[in-house]
């Protein structure tokens, strides 16, 4: 699905100097359950000095405190933990995989040779360690937002699902939001219709879809607006700025030791027998989750918290005629990156013609310490690959190549070969500073009756993957609405 244009939006940014000239891909969901229909299924929270970081920044009733309920009350998870942190009986399940393939023990005994201990739970009291990945995956299936929230209520009379719809703009009435245009057929601009709201009006586009809207809307920053012939419903400077993404390189490791890597057990009828395993246990390379482990370690010594995210795929890819494939050479990559980046890009549109997608600047590394982690991270991956317990995998440095030893060296290479983990946020941000699009009930500064609840509102970059901390905006923006509507 990450080339398939009937379920992915197949966004890139714009070249810039941090990639050598290239777009980077921006892959975004185009079906129901949006990304969490087309992403890796990793699922993890962040860290509590994320929320509480929020929290500090003025945004009231987000710190870990207050948000830990929502994530509790989301999850389903039968992985053991403490039910201080964890819950039970909530709409998404989540397991964790125990670490049966040889491959991930032996990485877990070499990152206890480097300092890095096992972590059971990296979504409980505390982030550090390595661990298998925890996984939005039950029996083998997909648990997507449309799987876990859309389908048990679909037959309910107070809920319409509109497929194959572009919005094209909000409808307003003075200050105040009162529904939304969309268009429906083709793949230029189809029948139009509009849908009335009698109390408020949700925007849930995501990073790059919702300051589209809202820019398209007439709300944004003025002159650029004005140069596209738009008029100016509400002078917002932020919408569209504040982009943040993880700039992941992924080093790639030779593997000599045969039948260790799905390069060896998942090509030609190695493939059928993968998908006969999948079929009868839900189990093997079709039913894992696209990183299936993870060490969330850090830096160096005194820091309070992990800074550094890295990530195995038990196999290496190489180009296809329709996007990557399984490469005949055995190996393993393993992407590593800085959780939380300081480097700050922008989103904007182009054009007022709603399917015409936005330009995408990131402007990776423009922030030192981004560049400093980013080699950091990469000599941590060296260090666990080459560790002694890797020595039976007969392991070797393909890229970024041991040659590349000093930081500009391996930075070189980052610029010209590292894309993102597909975790772009912040262009909505949430704050009451002059450069905030939302307030802390997630309502749209200037507008009546408009909320964005997605991952455009949060301020910073949470430590890991997106999925988990972007349901729970949802589950408390639903929180917000019912109170207010009953207020």
């Amino acid at each position: 699905m990450i080339t398939n244009p009937a379920v992915n939006w197949l966004y890139s940014s714009e070249p810039e100097a941090s990639t050598n000239g290239r777009r980077i891909p921006v892959p975004r969901g185009r079906l129901l359950g949006g990304s969490s229909a087309l992403n890796g299924m990793a699922f993890v929270r962040g860290q509590a000095q994320d929320f509480d970081t929020w929290a500090q920044m003025g945004n009231q009733g987000w710190s870990y405190e207050s948000v830990l309920p929502f994530f509790k009350r989301m999850e389903s998870y039968g992985g053991g933990g403490d039910d201080t942190f964890r819950g039970r009986d909530g709409p998404l399940r989540v397991t964790n995989p125990e670490p049966r393939e040889p491959f991930f023990a032996a990485v877990i005994k070499a990152a206890g040779e480097v300092g890095i201990a096992h972590n059971p739970d990296y979504n409980g009291a505390r982030q550090d360690g390595i661990a298998m990945s925890q996984a939005t995956i039950a029996s083998g299936r997909r648990m997507s937002t449309a799987r876990c929230y859309l389908d048990p209520v679909r037959r309910r009379s107070n809920l319409r699902i509109e497929t194959g719809a572009v919005a094209d703009g909000l409808l307003f009435d003075g200050k105040r939001c009162i529904g939304v245009r969309y268009s429906v057929g083709g793949p230029r601009r189809g029948e139009l219709r509009e849908a009335r709201a009698a109390r408020e009006v949700i925007v849930s586009g995501g990073t790059i879809n919702s300051p589209q809207l809202l820019e398209l809307s007439g709300i944004g920053q003025p002159e650029r607006l004005q140069s596209l012939g738009m008029e100016v419903r509400q002078p917002l400077p932020g919408v569209g700025e504040n982009l943040r993404d993880h700039y992941a390189p992924r080093t790639k490791w030779a593997i000599g030791t045969k039948g260790i890597t799905y390069n060896d057990t998942a090509r030609g009828l190695g493939l059928v027998r993968q998908a006969l395993r999948y079929a009868l246990s839900g189990r093997g390379l079709l039913g894992s989750v696209g990183a299936p482990m993870r060490a969330f370690v850090r830096s160096r010594d005194g820091l309070a918290a992990p800074d550094l995210l890295l990530g195995w795929v038990p196999m290496l890819t190489e180009p296809g005629p329709k996007g990557p494939k399984i490469a005949r050479q055995s190996g393993v990559t393993c992407y590593a990156h800085p959780m939380r980046p300081e480097s700050k890009g922008h989103i904007h549109v182009v054009s007022a013609d709603p399917r015409r997608p936005p330009a995408i600047h990131f402007n990776f590394l423009s922030a030192p310490i981004d560049a400093t982690l980013t080699a950091r991270a990469v000599r941590i991956a060296r260090a666990i690959m080459t560790a002694p317990a890797m020595a039976p995998l007969q392991v070797t440095e393909l890229a970024p190549g041991s040659d590349r030893d000093s930081d500009e060296e391996i930075l070189d290479w980052v610029r010209g070969a590292a894309e993102t983990t597909y975790h772009p946020v912040g262009t909505c941000k949430m704050g009451s500073d002059a450069m905030a699009v939302v307030d802390h009930r997630l309502r749209v500064h200037g507008i009546d009756g408009l909320r964005v609840a997605d991952a455009s509102i949060m301020p910073t970059l949470t430590s890991g993957n997106t999925n988990a901390p972007s349901i729970m905006i949802g589950e408390k923006a639903a929180d917000m609405v019912l109170k207010d509507a009953t207020a």
